[in-house]
């Protein structure tokens, strides 16, 4: 029978399926930080963290590793050579292969492997079925281009301590790769940028083999052991080197062990004469990284890439949380270089900021600061690409050439998501639908956590809570809506389901050490996790999703991966044992932070193929990524609180996540933990409208929060907020195309718009919208009814609602009135963007809406420029050149004008059925914000388009108590795929 389970936190509902289970675990009600590791508890950070004291400390210290010069070779844009690194007093060394690849792109690459390990050539303790080499195959998931060399690439200077290369563009890349010690200073028109090595911290734990201690003999009584227990011969670590977790290892109750002993890599990478970076995602903490090594405001800890079910995660801080990006930036005033850490395993990051050093008279006046940081990963290759910028634009485009774009979505994903654990039954789904639509609320999809299956089975559906799931997904797709259910990756192991048989029978699972299926616990209890490592195991997953065998879905049923970590209940720090065995007998540390990343891409892959001839998007959405999971769908921060400091955490995340190539983020509005207060929801919805994933989400304990229940006037503001965001959705759909296209960031910190303003650097409370000129700063501080928001430029500003000019001054704040009702979004002048007015209950029913041009006049009556993206919102044609892209100018006096904005000739496309349809979609109204007084005294203007012309009306509204002038030119009815000019008559 059911008993009601002690369990707290985010673990609260899980009923036991057997008394005894609950005795196996407790878990916390919030994160207790003692249950994850802190870098003295994680042997290899504890020991590159000891190294490093020791090299920094030591006058005398030497890196170890040297190019042997005769072994260097250059050849069409790759130097080759090996490492020699000294592993004693004796002079003994062992041998690690390098490869240095400048790529066409500009930039470069950095690999660094260990022969003996390459070849296979170490011993295995006991009988271990682990791989042998260093895990080198995350480059199959992660890079899916931008690898071609730079056969242009030439050898500028060459001896036998250096080798200097040019390459990039116009060759004004450069590195010098130093030969003893081994360092790389790479240079950008001849000054430095990024530095490996420069502080001797490479550290790569070669293989050696285990010496197990010999018994000692049972001695008499009184008998001593000869010369006073003496130690048995085994290799020595060196000096100072704690080896007591070289070969086993044990936290929390919990052993790893480690067959192939320690193979940690430790490498510095400076950043010289960059004070902030970035990126790093995820962490709850400021989007400028803080110092890891103390001191006032910093943190005492590295931080941490461990993926990781981190339920009420702390606020401020390095700990590890569900997903891992090693991609760092570093900007300054017009300067931006970033570095990508390609390594699947736990990794560590230390960051220290310190003043470069100056002559002796200069008292360190004037003197810039760098930026050190200490990256240290469990196991695999140390393999490194190095962007030299300069632009933060240049960083997030070759970054997205090597890991891809992100994905471009069906239109109905980046609309309103309504969700909670759980909708308790097929009724409360259409229940909720119904008065979503009474309150006149738009919203697009509908969620359902894991209760609607039958006893925590995936691919069931729960007889008595949802005896019709067909008809309640059908309900939702007359409304042009979308049903999400939830898949994870634990399989239930219980006997009669056929899921779990198949998964045992076939060996699709995860392994433990000794080669058997793993079980561990999950929500299901007893449980199997599929290994998505594994191909045949992906074309398994893949079949599960058919619609003859997931029955109860259609086409307008999408999916939700939850706890792909993955999260282990019972688990080391919640999640899977380290030397457990993947696809290809990688232990489970190789490949730890890829795994989530792997369940995601075989879902999004499952749903794509699950009718023939059905070619829509699919929408996944994961809590657990990597570098290179952008390309198969959406993320979101996970299981945070409802509180005012998680509302404020939030903005830098999901910025965060913006320059790191994985824009389609959000958090879960009003927080998943806890109630709510009013003004709390109401403000966290006017910040969620500004999120590129937007879904309100709660717990099981949580009180209902569908906006409909939030009573007035909050219902009514919340309303507002979402009907913002779907009046906004053609802007919104254009910034995720940019994003698709050169691997843009969604929502734009300063430094990204704005790299010149060295002030904006550190702001993370604000952002733009796309290109839009949309300028948000969400009210994220309880009892405010004023913010204060950061002009970055000479640009005019207008209220987006009142269109009041806002008076501004460069690089300074303004205060702007912010009462609850009242969203503080600004308008920058010199620009067009698009937006459909008619209120509408989904995006699938605004597909044939008109559309209204919104015309910003810039500063002393500059032109004005945007653009607009279009295709049908759910297919892949818009890669055969069905689309729509227009661009928009105004040219300051008296012309905006339409023209395809990549210079295709339209006529010479073969026109689809959406595109013919298209030909009766129209722009209906344009709104001229700031409009010259030379247009007071008309009433008129002409519209020229296909051979044709006619008039439109204008109404103008003379400038009054701040507010600008502004224009509105109604039934202009031209056609929003043709090219066409709007002049004053």
């Amino acid at each position: 029978m059911l008993v009601s389970s002690p369990l707290s936190g985010k673990w609260a509902a899980y009923a036991c399926l057997a008394s005894t289970l609950c005795t196996l675990f407790t878990p916390a009600v919030s994160v207790k930080e003692h249950d994850f590791k802190k870098c003295h508890q994680s042997g290899f950070c504890k020991r590159n963290r000891a190294f490093a004291d020791h090299a920094i400390g030591s006058s005398a210290w030497k890196s170890p590793y040297n190019i042997l010069p005769e072994s260097g070779s250059f050849k069409d844009g790759q130097f080759q050579a090996s490492i020699l690194k000294t592993i004693d007093d004796d002079g003994n060394t062992v041998r690690l292969p390098i490869t240095v690849s400048f790529l066409g792109s500009g930039t470069a690459r950095v690999t660094v492997d260990e022969e003996k390990r390459q070849k296979g050539e170490i011993e295995l303790r006991h009988d271990s079925k682990a791989r042998k080499e260093r895990y080198n195959e995350a480059e199959q998931w992660v890079i899916v281009g931008g690898l071609a060399l730079d056969k242009e690439a030439k050898v500028a200077y060459e001896d036998k301590s250096q080798i200097t290369v040019k390459y990039g563009p116009s060759s004004k890349f450069e590195a010098v790769i130093s030969f003893s010690p081994f360092s790389v200073d790479f240079k950008r028109d001849g000054s430095s940028q990024v530095k490996f090595n420069d502080r001797g911290l490479l550290n790569v734990e070669h293989w050696r083999p285990k010496i197990e201690k010999p018994a000692e003999p049972e001695k008499k009584e009184g008998e001593e052991s000869e010369e006073g227990n003496k130690e048995e011969e085994k290799e020595e670590p060196p000096k100072g080197e704690d080896e007591s977790t070289w070969w086993d290892e044990s936290f929390g109750g919990n052993t790893d062990t480690k067959p192939r002993g320690p193979e940690s890599l430790g490498l510095d990478i400076s950043f010289v004469g960059y004070e902030h970076v970035f990126g790093i995602p995820s962490h709850a903490g400021p989007l400028a990284l803080k110092d890891t090594r103390g001191g006032e405001g910093n943190y005492e800890e590295p931080y941490r890439l461990y993926n990781a079910d981190v339920f009420e995660y702390i606020l401020d801080s390095p700990m590890t949380l569900y997903g891992a990006i090693p991609f760092m930036q570093a900007h300054r005033k017009d300067s931006s270089v970033g570095v990508f850490w390609l390594n699947a395993a736990e990794t560590w990051i230390d960051i220290t900021t310190h003043k470069d050093s100056k002559n002796p008279l200069s008292l360190g006046i004037g003197a810039k600061k760098s930026t050190q940081t200490h990256w240290i990963s469990e196991s695999g290759l140390l393999d490194v690409f190095v962007f030299l910028g300069p632009t933060p634009q240049d960083l997030t485009k070759k970054y997205g050439e090597l890991t891809g774009t992100t994905a471009m979505p069906q239109e109905f994903a980046i609309g309103y998501h309504q969700c909670r654990w759980n909708y308790v039954s097929d009724e409360d789904v259409k229940d909720v639908d119904r008065k979503m639509d009474k309150f006149k609320i738009p919203y697009d999809v509908i969620w359902l956590d894991i209760e609607y299956t039958e006893e925590k089975k995936y691919f069931t559906w729960d007889a008595h809570s949802f005896p019709d799931p067909i008809g309640m997904t059908k309900q939702l797709d007359l409304h042009g809506r979308k049903l999400v259910t939830i898949i994870d990756p634990h399989i239930k192991n219980v006997d009669g389901y056929q899921v779990s048989k198949e998964l045992k029978e076939k060996e699709f699972a995860v392994k433990n050490k000794e080669g058997n299926t793993f079980d561990g616990w999950c929500w299901p209890g007893s449980s199997n996790w599929i290994d998505a490592f594994s191909p045949a195991a992906r074309e398994w997953w893949a079949s599960l999703f058919k619609y003859d065998a997931f029955k109860g879905t259609l086409a307008n049923t999408w999916i939700w991966n939850d706890m792909n970590e993955p999260s282990v209940f019972n688990g080391p720090e919640t999640t899977m044992p380290k030397d457990n065995l993947h696809h290809g007998n990688w232990e489970h540390r190789d490949v730890h932070n890829l795994n989530g990343m792997t369940f995601h891409n075989a879902t999004h892959h499952a749903v794509k193929s699950r009718k023939p001839g059905e070619l829509q998007r699919p929408f996944v959405l994961t809590r657990s990524f990597f570098s290179g999971s952008q390309r198969v769908g959406a993320m979101w921060t996970g299981d945070n609180q409802a509180a005012w400091d998680h509302l404020q955490a939030s903005i830098p995340m999901v910025l965060s996540q913006g320059i790191s190539g994985f824009p389609f983020s959000g958090a879960d509005v009003g927080g998943f933990f806890g109630n709510p207060e009013k003004d709390l929801q109401t403000r966290w919805y006017q910040a969620g409208a500004f999120y590129p994933f937007f879904r309100g989400h709660a717990h099981i304990d949580a009180r209902r929060r569908e906006p409909y229940l939030a009573g007035e006037p909050y219902t009514s503001i919340i309303a507002a907020a979402l009907r913002l965001r779907y009046s906004l959705l053609p802007s919104w759909y254009t910034a995720f195309h940019q994003a698709y296209v050169d691997g843009s960031p969604i929502v734009k910190p300063m430094f990204y718009t704005h790299p010149s303003e060295e002030s904006g650097l550190t702001i993370d409370d604000q952002f733009f919208v796309g290109n839009t000129g949309l300028l948000v700063k969400p009210v994220t501080d309880q009892h405010r009814d004023s913010i204060d928001i950061w002009i970055p430029d000479d640009e005019v500003y207008y209220d987006y609602f009142t269109y009041d000019i806002i008076p501004t001054t460069k690089g300074k704040k303004v205060i702007l009135d912010a009462p609850l009702h009242k969203i503080p979004l600004l308008m920058q002048g010199g620009r067009v963007f698009a937006r459909r007015d008619r209120p509408r209950r989904s995006s699938t029913l605004m597909k044939w809406d008109d559309y209204t041009l919104v015309v910003t006049i810039g500063r002393d009556g500059k032109s004005a420029e945007g653009d607009l993206y279009v295709d049908d919102g759910e297919s892949y044609d818009f890669e055969q050149g069905q689309y729509i892209h227009r661009k928009f100018v105004f040219d300051g006096t008296q012309k905006i004008s339409s023209t395809d904005a990549e210079g295709r000739d339209v006529k010479s496309i073969q026109q689809g059925e959406w595109m013919k349809k298209m030909q009766n979609v129209f722009v209906d109204k344009i709104v001229v914000v700031g409009a010259p007084g030379a247009w007071a005294n008309k009433k008129e203007v002409a519209v020229e388009s296909q051979g044709r012309s006619w008039s439109a009306s204008l109404d103008y509204s003379p400038a009054a108590n701040g507010r600008a002038a502004f224009a509105v030119i109604k039934k202009v009815g031209a056609r929003i795929g043709a090219d066409w000019n709007v002049v004053l008559a």
